[in-house]
């Protein structure tokens, strides 16, 4: 069972979490908790149009969400809203509605396949993808509020 959730490569990418930190002068920025296990990513995203320019995190989560975010951190800067709003139903229909993994850029996702009968992670596996379309719904917020 161990062996399912925290395997080889889920370990490598909670080890190696690209964009560690705070923006300071970020956009929009979220935290997205998990009330099962505490777990809590924290993100800040700059946008230029449609597109993350900047992007950092504070990743307080177990080895799951760290591998979640360790993926989201390698991929995020230069895709634009539209595939991150994706990328996060994408992600939420692999673990829980046998949906398939996508091929290119986002192909890591696939790790994350063994993972879908143990629900009681999927909180924590998700925070990121939640965390980065709340902060882009807010930056999408402010700026209509200023344009209207």
């Amino acid at each position: 069972m161990l062996n399912d959730i925290y395997s080889r490569r889920i370990l490598e990418l909670a080890a190696d979490i690209p964009h560690l930190g705070r923006l300071p002068d970020a956009d929009g920025s979220a935290t997205a908790r998990s009330k099962l296990c505490g777990s809590m990513v924290t993100v800040d995203v700059k946008l230029d149009g449609e597109v993350v320019t900047a992007f950092a995190h504070d990743v307080k989560a177990c080895a799951l969400g760290q591998a979640s975010s360790s993926i989201m951190g390698r991929h995020v800067v230069g895709a634009t809203v539209e595939e991150l709003r994706d990328v996060r139903e994408t992600a939420t229909r692999l673990l829980k509605a046998d949906g398939v993994a996508p091929e290119g850029k986002w192909q890591d996702l696939k790790v994350l396949e063994p993972l879908r009968d143990y629900k009681a992670r999927h909180a924590s596996i998700l925070l990121t993808f939640d965390a980065v379309v709340e902060a882009i719904d807010q930056i999408e917020a402010r700026r209509a509020a200023s344009s209207g």
